[in-house]
């Protein structure tokens, strides 16, 4: 399907707007510690914070997981494979557990509104055959609603940026409009790493040393907003 029609266009905006049921609203990627826990981590600037999660995670790990699922096609044990991969490579337990319920809140979606593979491969997590991160089950899924690989990037790229935006706000560390340009910040920063080559089995690196230690202390604080 080609992205640029007013079809294919639709479609990635459906499935790129935080209204789509995907189950990310609980997770914030070790922001909510990170923020609280200045005098064991250091200063905090959310900027930086973004920026670090897009640079040093999403594109050299979770783009790379995403894009290496999407050239699997149908084929679910290759798939599977991959997931494997993504686990062993996640340091924090943490992250690992957020991708997994994650992706398999956007698999019960998908599988609810008929979208191909999703029960085949909901059913292989419930039989232990799969984990189900949620890099892995985005290439997956939007291969098979016809998305292309750079708009399935596209849209995973903006939506890492927006969500850690949205958790933001609630945390109340930025406003609303503020959010936006940090988004927008981003936006050059998504579309460079985009073009970056993914290579047949290209590992996934991910060094965001400060937001692992921030996941692996969250719940020091008290009272916690998000899961991670």
């Amino acid at each position: 399907m080609n992205p640029l029609t007013s079809s294919g266009l639709l479609l990635a905006l459906q499935h790129a707007d935080s209204q789509f049921p995907s189950g990310g609203f609980a997770f914030s990627q070790g922001l909510e510690a990170a923020s609280q826990l200045v005098s064991k981590l250091g200063a905090f600037s959310f900027a930086g914070f973004l920026e670090a999660q897009i640079r040093h995670r999403w594109a050299e790990a979770d783009r790379v997981a995403l894009v290496r699922a999407h050239r699997c096609g149908d084929d679910l044990d290759a798939i599977a494979r991959l997931d494997s991969e993504v686990e062993a490579s996640t340091l924090a337990e943490g992250l690992r557990a957020g991708s997994r319920r994650n992706g398999m809140a956007l698999l019960t979606t998908h599988a609810r509104i008929g979208t191909p593979w999703a029960d085949a491969y909901r059913a292989m997590i419930r039989d232990g055959a799969a984990l189900g991160h949620l890099p892995v089950v985005q290439g997956m899924l939007w291969r098979s609603l016809g998305l292309d690989e750079k708009t399935s990037v596209a849209i995973s790229g903006y939506q890492a940026a927006a969500s850690l935006a949205t958790a933001a706000i609630r945390l109340g560390l930025i406003g609303a409009i503020e959010a936006q340009r940090h988004v927008a910040g981003m936006l050059p920063v998504i579309e460079a790493a985009g073009a970056m080559p993914v290579g047949e089995d290209e590992p996934l690196r991910s060094f965001v040393p400060l937001a692992e230690i921030a996941v692996a202390l969250h719940g020091v604080t008290g009272q916690r907003l998000f899961s991670n």
